[in-house]
Formats: structure tokens, sequence, C-alpha cells
């Protein structure tokens, strides 16, 4: 369905957020003439959450920009089980005292994209620990059990998946779907909640807790799923050299986080800018049409908006400033040894040698090997790593002291 009539709906559709409903029409209308309450998971695996939830976070914010209410579900009791969607293997098990640590680490990055409090469209958080570590195990199997069917369980991606690459799935993690759709119906119950957001692998968790609640309690529920963000070359968003982007500061540093989003694909800088900031449609427009050298002024833009959403803007003017210095002078004065790369993409080690950083290729693999490579801030571990260099110069460093420029020549 397009053409929306609600605020929410129409927001998330222009800036690229919607994938699959489950009552479009339906969700429209309730939308139209009052506040939704709507929520998103986050299980609490580590310390700090990483930009591939990103897009959930921002799909809370726009949620509270439209008029409406989130919530945001910490996963204190479902972290004890470990969501398979998208895994190839079982998570590690985490103690109770871990996972409340992570949550009480993760609870702050909501902070810069959220207004909590207790007014109708403030944000508010909850803990699925609340209920699911009260629930009697045979009590849950009489009231929820007769609901889910085996046959259906098995068609869902999170668990054919498993089984078609011949990988374990534990009857542990087999009950991940039933206990995310009984919170569904939790927060239905204790908060008025009718709407579950979520990624695109998520679409079976969510229809099921539409289905519990009708089946239950006579609910009507709703659920929207993101499409799955990737990058242009088909690299599933965030990862990086050197692993995951993190949203806690005391995980990665602002200039690294604002140096990730500078060197986003050309392709990329507009769906991220409409996914990931605050910019106006307008503004956004008007970056698409830059094209050349001209696109990295969209970049720059797109490293200090989500930069300053997440840190600060004194913390994104500091780390474009760092960057400016770094780079656009560094290269310019001859400060820093700079290496041209005619095809647009070099090997690391190539590089390591080429900028003289390494006497030979031996060294450079050797000097990898030990963690004392960088690539735009960025820990280099694979000594096969292809850097691909386009508009903006890539900043190669040995150590705390090498520096240097890769450059299209």
């Amino acid at each position: 369905m397009t053409g929306y009539g609600s605020t929410l709906l129409r927001l998330l559709e222009e800036r690229g957020y919607i994938h699959q409903a489950t009552d479009a029409a339906g969700l429209d209308a309730l939308a139209s003439r009052e506040v939704v309450t709507g929520y998103i998971g986050f299980d609490a695996t580590a310390p700090s959450l990483h930009v591939g939830s990103l897009v959930q976070i921002m799909m809370l914010r726009r949620m509270q920009q439209a008029g409406h209410k989130p919530i945001v579900l910490m996963g204190g009791g479902t972290t004890k089980i470990g969501d398979p969607s998208g895994k190839d293997e079982s998570r590690k098990l985490l103690t109770h005292e871990k996972i409340q640590e992570n949550i009480a680490s993760i609870r702050k990055v909501f902070e810069h994209f959220l207004t909590f409090g207790d007014g109708p469209t403030d944000a508010i958080m909850v803990d699925n620990a609340d209920w699911l570590d009260q629930l009697a195990y045979i009590d849950l199997l009489r009231t929820v059990g007769p609901h889910f069917t085996i046959n259906r369980m098995l068609t869902f991606d999170s668990v054919k998946l498993r089984l078609d690459r011949e990988q374990p799935l534990t009857f542990l993690e087999f009950n991940y779907m039933i206990l995310q759709a009984y919170d569904f119906r939790e927060l239905s119950l204790r908060h008025k909640c009718v709407l579950q957001l979520g990624g695109s692998d998520q679409w079976g968790n969510i229809v099921n807790g539409v289905d519990l609640g009708r089946r239950m309690d006579g609910l009507e529920l709703f659920g929207v799923t993101t499409p799955l963000i990737t990058t242009a070359d088909g690299a599933k968003m965030g990862k990086t050299a050197s692993g995951a982007v993190w949203l806690n500061a005391d995980q990665l540093p602002a200039y690294d986080y604002w140096q990730f989003w500078r060197n986003t694909a050309d392709a990329d800088v507009v769906k991220f800018l409409k996914l990931f900031t605050d910019l106006p449609l307008e503004r956004i427009e008007g970056l698409a049409k830059l094209e050349g050298q001209a696109i990295n002024e969209a970049k720059i833009a797109l490293a200090n908006e989500t930069t300053a959403m997440l840190h600060g803007r004194e913390a994104a003017v500091a780390a474009a400033e760092t960057a400016r210095r770094t780079f656009e002078e560094g290269a310019a004065g001859g400060d820093l040894p700079t290496l041209q790369v005619p095809e647009g993409s070099i090997g690391v080690v190539q590089a390591l040698t080429g900028l003289g950083f390494a006497a030979s290729n031996g060294e450079a693999r050797r000097k990898i090997g030990e963690g004392a490579v960088r690539l735009n801030g960025e820990a280099v571990s694979d000594p096969m790593l292809v850097i691909d260099v386009g508009g903006a110069p890539v900043k190669l460093s040995l150590g705390k002291k090498k520096h240097g420029l890769l450059t299209r020549s």
C-alpha cells in the first residue's frame, strides 16, 4: 500500500523504512486517529549495540517524531536464550549479572535518540525479564503452546536456514519465537502496545506475536519490518575491516564513528541520509544532485549529522576538523606521504610497501598480524584486504607515528 494518510506511515515510507506490514491499511487508519504505541526488542549480548541496530533505533525515533509512543524492550529474559535469526551457530550463554551490566551500558545510547518520560508520546524502556523470569514452564506450555504448531515453526527462516545448513539448533533457541510472541502480548496488556517493528529477519517472529494476541485475547495487533540494510557492494550494514561499528563512545570514539560515515560509498549516501539523519528531504534531494568530487559534501553532511545525533554537535565538529587537518592539509601540504592508486583499489600489503612503511611483503604481513596497521583508524587484521580508494583520500597507519594517504590518481 502507498499513499498513506497517517503522518507515521508517510514518514516511514518516504525515508525508506517499510519492507513488509501485516495490515498496512488498518495501521494507517489507527495511526491517523490516535497515538499508537509500538516497540522494538533489543537483546543485550554485548555492552553496546552496533550500527547494524541503528535503523531500528531510528524507527523508534521516527515514531516519536510522528507523535506516537515508542517502547524500547530490553531482552533481559530472551538474551538468556539467544535469537537464532540469521545465526549459523548458538550464542554463548551469558549470566544474569552480565546481561544486566550490558543493559545498563546500552541504555545510555537510547537517551541520545529518544525523549523518555511519563507523557503520552514519551518513550519508555522495559525489560522482558520482568515477566519471562516469572513464568512457570508447565503453565507456559499449557497457555501458549497450543497456539503454535511445530509444522509452522519449521517453516520460519530463523529455523529453516539453520537446518538447511545442517547447523545444530538447540531446543532452547527453538523456544525464542514463542517468547518473543509472548512479549508482544504482554506489552499489549501492560502498555496498550499494538505495533511491533523490526528488521526483515524478524518477520516470522512478529507475525507469531500478532497471531498469538488475536488467538488468546482477541487483540488487533500490527507488525512492520524494515528492509535488510546493505551497502552498495552487498555487505551487511556496519561490517568493516575491524568488525562492528559500536554505538557506545567507550567502545568506538566519536572520530572513528564520523569516519565510518564519511567513507560511505557514493551509491549509499542518499539512502543513508534518509535513514540515519533528520535532514529534511528537500535538503537531501539537493545533496543527491551532487556529482564527482562534490558528492563529498553529501558524505560530510552524513558524517556530521549522524555523529551529532549520537555524540553531540561539538564532537561532530571536532571530528570534522580533525579529518580536515589530517586529510586535506596533510594531502595538500605534503605533511603525510601519499601513494597514488591508478586503478582505484590496492591490496593493503602493497600499500604498506608502496608508502615505504614496510621493506617487504613479508614484513607488511607480519605488521598486520601484530595488529599494528590501521585503515582510517580501524585495525586491519586481514593481509588479503583490498582497499577501495574513491574521491576522498584513505589514511593508512603503521603504529602511532607512521601515517600515509592513498589517493586516486
